[in-house]
Formats: structure tokens, C-alpha cells, sequence
């Protein structure tokens, strides 16, 4: 197999055109039609569906595009090792983060980056129980936790906190608790504990010992919603919290604190696309910060 050839497919299939790809590339579009062939004759395989307005990855395209952005990862990491760094900002970049902090404050905010560099794609994905860096299901991971095993370089993002809240509508009709105790003549809502993938995660043992939620929820913006709509006292996050008017912190003494990391896999240390994502997230960080505390 011809890493050209990959390379020329990848840029195909991100661009969606071969005209448009063979500009990017500075080559004849012919040419790199041709090039595209003989790479599915290497692989007995067709992977794209031309046509006249444009090309369609077919499902074995699908699987090879992602094995070739893999080798196009660790072939630009070879290179970066040996002085020839990659200086250009384009590619796919998949960030994997919890659902709260990617849907409350990334996907709003992510498509400054993808204007500043056009040819940037990225794919905002929720962290599952467990996934790999090093198998590329992710090429930027928002953890809540420190990742201490494997070849990974991390970096703290953010501090945040976490806080009890009630709708305006549940204390309409219930007393207002005064202190922990009180929690206990309410209705709460909670994780879902089985599905709780970290100790980190477990913010109720915090508070009291036996929060037995009357309702569950395994996502962050889903609890949010169920106290909105008044099923009770949750944890939430501040900085989720406080978007809506409806919601009140009750017993505001009672503080969680916890903290976001990036982390990436050591073979994208000289990529520019990831870095320039690296950068962006601590830009966006930095720029409304006071919203995390």
C-alpha cells in the first residue's frame, strides 16, 4: 500500500470532491482519481461512490478512513520526531467530554475554532465508561479525573464546583431545608449508581449517606432538567445552574468541588490540529473562567 495514496484519499474523503481535494493537494483532479483507484484495486475494496456533484465514502470507505487517519497520526508523529513537524491545522479531531460540559458549554462554543481554521472538522462525542486514546475513540478526552496509566500527556483544564438547586415551583410547595438534615423530608434526584463509572462521580456520599433519589438520571443535563421541571433537589453544576432563573441553591454552604483535565495521546504531541484545539480550550477557559467557580 502506497502511504501517498492514503494520503490522497484522506484528503477525498474530508473534502468531499475530488476537484476540490486535488486543489488542496496542488495536483491534476485526474491524477489523483487515478490514485484513488489504485488504492481500492490494493485493497480489493471500492471506497468512495463517485459522483458528478461529489463523493460518498461507502461503508468499508467508512471503516478505512478511520485506520488511515490512525496512520496518518502516527506517520505525522514519526515525522515530528525526526524534525519535519506537521504545521498544518486540518484533519479530524475528535474531543470526547462529559454530556455537561460538552453540551452545556462546548458545542456552543467550538464552531469559533472550525471558522478560524476551515479546514479543521471536529466530532464533540460523550465519554463513555471507558474508552482509548490509544486506539484513536477519542483524540482529546474532557476527564474529570487525572488519567495516571499509559502514554498520555494531561493537563488540568478547569476547576468547577457543583451545588444543591431546587425550581422555584418545587419550594413554592415544599419548606425550604435549612440543613442537611432536612434533605432527608424532600424528594431528590440522583445518578443512577450502578452506571456511576467513577468515585469522583459520587457526588451525594459527599453530602449524606444515603441520598435514595426517587429519581434517577445517568447524565448530568438530564438531572438538570428533572429539577427544573420540578421533581426535586439535585447536585448540579454551577455553571449549568445558574443559565436558568428558575432554579434556586439551596443550602449554599454545601460546596463540590471537582476539576476537568485534557488529556491526548503522546504519539499527537506534534500535530497542530490538536494542539490548535488544546489552546482553544484553555482559551475559551480563560476567557469566561469566572463561570466554573
Amino acid at each position: 500500500m502506497n502511504w501517498d495514496d492514503v494520503r490522497m484519499f484522506l484528503a477525498v474523503a474530508r473534502s468531499g470532491q475530488i476537484l476540490a481535494a486535488s486543489r488542496r493537494l496542488g495536483i491534476n483532479h485526474a491524477t489523483l482519481g487515478r490514485r484513488v483507484t489504485a488504492l481500492e484495486e490494493d485493497l480489493r475494496t471500492r471506497l468512495l461512490i463517485r459522483r458528478t456533484n461529489g463523493c460518498e465514502l461507502t461503508a468499508e470507505g467508512e471503516v478505512f478512513f478511520r485506520a488511515a487517519e490512525r496512520m496518518e497520526t502516527e506517520m505525522l508523529a514519526a515525522q515530528a520526531s525526526t524534525g519535519r513537524i506537521d504545521t498544518a491545522i486540518a484533519g479530524t479531531v475528535r474531543i470526547g467530554a462529559p454530556d455537561g460540559f460538552g453540551v452545556s458549554f462546548l458545542a456552543s462554543r467550538l464552531g469559533r475554532l472550525t471558522r478560524r481554521h476551515p479546514e479543521l472538522k471536529l466530532q464533540l462525542v460523550p465519554v463513555p465508561r471507558s474508552f482509548s486514546l490509544s486506539q484513536r475513540e477519542a483524540d482529546i478526552a474532557i476527564t474529570i479525573e487525572q488519567p495516571e496509566q499509559g502514554r498520555l500527556v494531561s493537563s488540568k483544564l478547569t476547576d468547577y464546583t457543583l451545588g444543591l438547586y431546587a425550581s422555584k415551583a418545587y419550594l413554592a410547595e415544599a419548606v425550604i431545608p435549612e440543613s442537611v438534615e432536612a434533605l432527608k423530608d424532600h424528594a431528590r434526584v440522583g445518578y443512577v449508581e450502578d452506571l456511576i463509572f467513577s468515585p469522583s462521580l459520587n457526588f451525594t456520599g459527599e453530602i449524606m449517606r444515603n441520598w435514595d433519589a426517587s429519581f434517577e438520571i445517568s447524565s448530568a443535563i438530564g438531572q438538570t432538567e428533572a429539577v427544573r421541571s420540578g421533581a426535586g433537589i439535585g447536585i448540579l453544576h454551577d455553571y449549568i445552574a445558574r443559565q436558568y432563573t428558575e432554579l434556586v441553591r439551596v443550602l449554599p454552604e454545601v460546596t463540590i468541588r471537582r476539576a476537568y483535565w485534557t488529556t491526548y495521546h503522546e504519539s499527537g504531541r506534534n500535530l497542530m490540529r490538536l494542539k490548535a484545539v488544546i489552546e482553544f480550550l484553555g482559551e475559551l477557559v480563560r476567557e469566561e473562567g469566572d463561570i466554573f467557580v
